[in-house]
């Protein structure tokens, strides 16, 4: 019974704490652009317009994986919650939830049927491309500190301290995974504006709700992942404070740079990841 309260208390947390993260993006991105912008809960405001509205599902969806496919990419950040706060396990069970999500993308744009999802999957598989390599992060930790289990990281920081100072270029190839992620940033590819919203453009009413639940909980566990990997323990006003900075440095980044296309951005996060590897490998 504990165990599944503190499962639900940290599923509870993520949601909510994700949700204002992404709404105070948000709002960062359109304040530096001279635009007032929605209120911080927007994001929030959004998921409860959208539960009260119609689900529909479109003639040349491919039925029930066109309904599964949102319920699986909400399962699968859930999982990445009991994964991470709940029993601080496996660093490499964060990169398979990653790799289900980059599968989950695809197939969310390509079972609508709609032009626009399938130019949205078709970007998960270049996007893909360019962030698997960033992924590479896991083994300079594990060089690092011979462990990839995440308590166990965190016992290394406390004797050795933040891997934030003695691994930098890791921490960035980390920063650059979470960029990726975020919208409106230059590595948004699968969500860009010029393809309405990408692979989630014809999922509507209660399942589009899965997926802003989802998106939610994976910019939590993203920046949570972070700071415990490269940071340690912190209070929680410590970690919320630092899921802030990072939030608004991401925004900053998304409101003074364009989208790249898909080309360039698996591009240049190649070179992103190279430099990282490279770099380490020289000051391991």
């Amino acid at each position: 019974m504990n165990l599944m309260a503190d499962i639900l208390l940290n599923v509870l947390t993520a949601f909510l704490v994700g949700s204002m993260l992404l709404g105070l993006h948000r709002k960062v991105v359109a304040r530096i652009q001279m635009r007032p912008g929605p209120p911080i809960i927007q994001h929030l405001l959004h998921l409860l317009k959208f539960y009260i509205k119609e689900s529909s599902f479109p003639k040349t969806a491919t039925m029930p994986f066109y309904i599964g496919i949102a319920i699986i990419f909400m399962v699968i950040w859930v999982s990445a919650v009991i994964a991470g706060p709940v029993t601080q396990g496996p660093l490499l069970i964060t990169f398979g939830i990653y790799a289900i999500h980059k599968i989950v993308e695809h197939n969310a744009g390509s079972s609508s049927g709609s032009p626009y999802g399938k130019l949205s999957c078709v970007r998960a598989v270049f996007s893909a491309a360019g962030e698997m390599p960033l992924f590479a992060v896991f083994i300079i930790i594990y060089y690092r500190t011979g462990t990839v289990t995440i308590s166990e990281i965190i016992h290394y920081q406390s004797i050795n301290g933040s891997l934030l100072y003695t691994a930098p270029l890791a921490a960035f190839m980390y920063f650059i995974l979470i960029l990726s992620k975020a919208q409106y940033a230059p590595f948004a590819v699968t969500e860009s504006t010029d393809i309405v919203s990408g692979y989630k453009t014809e999922h509507f009413g209660m399942l589009r709700g899965y997926f802003m639940i989802a998106d939610s909980i994976m910019w939590y566990m993203l920046l949570w992942s972070f700071l415990m990997v490269f940071i340690g323990t912190m209070s929680p006003i410590l970690y919320i404070i630092g899921m802030v900075g990072i939030t608004v440095g991401v925004a900053f980044i998304s409101a003074i740079t364009p989208v790249l296309n898909p080309n360039h951005s698996v591009a240049l996060q190649i070179i992103f990841a190279v430099t990282g590897i490279t770099g380490s490998i020289l000051f391991i």
